[in-house]
């Protein structure tokens, strides 16, 4: 299991970036479900004008940003739940938002839970964590590792290329909409909004071994 304190060391881009081929895994009542971390977008706190704590804002909704590195941040928008992990030091809002995964383990209840199979399954924030099974607030303000959802110590795999763009639907307030702090592995079919004729077919955008 990933230790918590890898959610502060460094900046929360870095943080972000190095995240990426770790996989994450959740124990569900109905079976272990896993994938791979493919794409993520950083959220640098209260500066950030796209953030849910911008200009500090504080609430019991967003009190998980506000936890030590490691806290699990979940919220509901527009009836699908986020995954949010909470870096840098306690009181410091800033967060990863996970949003696509190439899936390890469980596939076959993933595809029942979203009724889909293909790369529509989790190359998506709600399509990932529908096919998890995460689909309360029950997790939300724990540690990684206190509930049954953790993240693998290390990279299980190597992404050939990391890129980087603006993230999605982010708030047009401000002038952090365009800032590229979206990074996702290259090529990788899992990735939201990745074209058919992007895709690495072979390899999935990761080295060889």
């Amino acid at each position: 299991m990933l230790d918590n304190h890898f959610f502060e060391q460094g900046s929360t881009k870095a943080i972000t970036r190095n995240l990426l081929g770790h996989e994450l895994v959740y124990q569900s009542p109905a079976g272990t479900v896993a994938g791979l971390i493919v794409e993520a977008e950083a959220y640098l706190g209260v500066l950030d004008s796209t953030a849910h704590a911008y200009r500090g804002r504080r609430s019991p909704a967003n009190e998980a940003l506000y936890g030590p590195p490691g806290t699990i941040y979940i919220y509901s928008l527009r009836g699908h739940y986020m995954l949010d992990i909470a870096t840098q030091a306690a009181d410091e809002p800033q967060g990863i938002l996970i949003r696509g995964l190439e899936p390890t383990q469980g596939l076959e209840l993933m595809q029942a839970r979203r009724h889909k199979t293909g790369f529509e399954l989790t190359n998506g924030p709600a399509k990932l964590t529908q096919a998890l099974g995460i689909t309360s607030l029950a997790m939300n303000l724990k540690l990684l590792g206190e509930v049954p959802l953790t993240i693998s110590q290390q990279r299980l795999q190597q992404p050939q290329q990391i890129a980087q763009s603006p993230r999605i639907n982010v708030s047009a307030r401000g002038n952090w909409t365009q800032k590229p702090l979206r990074f996702f592995v290259a090529h990788n079919p899992y990735v939201s909004q990745m074209r058919k004729t992007q895709i690495d077919q072979q390899h999935y955008g990761w080295q060889s071994s």
